[in-house]
């Protein structure tokens, strides 16, 4: 095959990252039981809560803590309890101190593919937090380069494909969230390797679209080494 650029993804797609959020949030919805409103009532609160302050303050921990207290006081209203919220900041703090891990075959696929192929990590968030990220995974040695964008769009990707010079037919976005990675890549005019994970964040998930280049679904990330 001849040399590609491969634009992959992080978070649930290098490793872990959405299962210890949803832990957080179990929990969370457990602490509100009292309440007397449904765990599907208090998620769907949860939710719209997360899309407005992602609009207003981004992605990141800090931004989903946010979505959490104030869920919590529109829920209880005026029984709100100081140490409620104490408790949910200790929630935050302790998913922000959780270490990458790193999903299998990940290390020997990528040390695979960096010999063969132009590696881009592209991932979105607040840039601090997802460069702590990258830095603790170990894995940045094997890009060429490390691009932590706000939002991932069809321009975003028309951005990586002048900054890099993409040659679209020999460029893919590799990722699990078909909002984010798959569906925007292919209105670009690049190609796609959509590698579902079963933990996908609720507002990443969307219906597949067609696009200009090739989709490829794969099972598993160690995968790639038998495509490219």
């Amino acid at each position: 095959m001849a040399r590609q650029t491969l634009l992959i993804d992080a978070d649930d797609t290098l490793w872990e990252n959405n299962v210890f959020f949803q832990k957080t949030i179990d929990n969370f919805v457990t602490q509100l039981e009292h309440l007397g409103y449904t765990r599907e009532y208090v998620r769907h609160i949860l939710n719209e809560t997360e899309r407005r302050n992602i609009r207003q303050h981004g992605y990141g921990v800090r931004s989903f803590g946010r979505s959490l207290e104030e869920t919590y006081l529109k829920l209880a209203g005026n029984s709100a309890r100081n140490e409620v919220v104490q408790e949910i900041e200790g929630m935050v703090r302790e998913l922000e101190s959780t270490p990458p891990h790193i999903l299998d075959g990940v290390p020997e696929t990528l040390a695979y593919l960096s010999r063969h192929h132009r590696l881009i990590l592209l991932t979105k968030g607040e840039p601090a937090e997802q460069a702590a990220k990258v830095e603790r995974s170990g894995l940045q040695s094997y890009f060429d380069a490390i691009e932590i964008v706000i939002e991932k769009e069809s321009e975003t990707y028309g951005r990586m494909i002048d900054q890099f010079k993409i040659v679209k037919s020999h460029g893919w976005m590799i990722g699990n969230s078909p909002r984010s990675d798959i569906n925007p890549a292919l209105q670009s005019g690049l190609n796609a390797v959509f590698i579902p994970h079963s933990a996908t964040w609720e507002l990443e998930k969307a219906e597949l679209e067609s696009g200009n280049g090739k989709l490829l679904i794969l099972a598993a990330f160690r995968e790639l080494r038998t495509h490219f």
